[in-house]
């Protein structure tokens, strides 16, 4: 039989990480992380990094990233209490979007339990139309940037 999924990706080829923490909360009751909750950490692992290295005003910004595209493949699950290295890296850069691959791993685990994509369109936040990706937050991708 064969399968048309790709190979699970291994830690070396992220280029960003952060320590997410899973909750009580994110548990279901099959004693797992519930499948919609990996997107929640996807969301606060990029927009963290825009924040930090993008410099990104999530209050004042003028032109924001706004959600088009997502995608998880789940490899092996998480369980309350445990911390999620996050990693990240940037597979696309247009010029007014951009293509976030991320993997979350377990301590010390060199494949990934979860990958995933996450796509942005940088719209002006008022008549949220597409814009082009500002120079500051343009630098930070490209410092993730693959390929």
């Amino acid at each position: 039989m064969s399968t048309d999924r790709p190979a699970i990706g291994r830690r070396t080829d992220y280029r960003h990480f952060m320590a997410l923490q899973t909750r009580w909360m994110d548990n279901d009751l099959y004693g797992h992380v519930n499948n919609v909750v990996y997107y929640s950490y996807f969301d606060t692992l990029l927009n963290r990094y825009l924040i930090d290295a993008g410099k990104l005003d999530i209050h004042e910004s003028q032109v924001i990233g706004v959600a088009v595209e997502t995608l998880c493949r789940f490899h092996r699950s998480f369980a309350y209490p445990e911390t999620i290295d996050g990693g990240l890296r940037v597979g696309r850069l247009g010029t007014s979007s951009v293509r976030y691959e991320i993997g979350l791993f377990g301590a010390r685990e060199d494949d990934a339990r979860a990958e995933g994509h996450f796509v942005h369109v940088f719209v002006d936040r008022a008549t949220q139309r597409p814009m082009p990706i500002p120079p500051y937050i343009r630098a930070a991708l490209e410092k993730i940037l693959v390929g």
